[in-house]
């Protein structure tokens, strides 16, 4: 089925997901083993790492898993308040990672100034 390639994320391609293991399926395995260690439960809960994984997503703005760990946070008990919240820590994080960039600026103007 040709799919409409107007836009370039599609959500139906969150599912072929497991086909990046394809023409390297080692690296893939690796990845996945991996990924699955890092979202086990351990000194973070399962829903904990959920939610973190749901702010880093809208940080590097990533559609396929927002998608993937907003279901996940609501799977693992998690509410809308909840993964608005940690939204919200991410966009804090990343508009005061911008703001402090300003002291780069401002060291560059003060040494073409002075």
């Amino acid at each position: 089925m040709a799919k409409d390639r107007q836009h370039y994320y599609h959500a139906d391609d969150l599912g072929a997901f497991g086909d990046i293991g394809k023409n390297a399926p080692d690296l893939a395995k690796k990845f996945f083993d991996w990924y699955g260690a890092v979202f086990a439960e351990g000194a973070l809960s399962e829903r904990e790492k959920s939610l973190i994984a749901l702010a880093v997503a809208h940080a590097v703005q990533c559609p396929y898993c927002i998608d993937a760990y907003s279901t996940d946070c609501l799977q693992k008990g998690a509410d809308a308040d909840q993964m608005t919240e940690a939204v919200h820590v991410a966009a804090a994080i990343r508009g005061g990672a911008s703001l402090v960039h300003g002291t780069q600026m401002r060291n560059h103007i003060h040494a073409k100034t002075m």
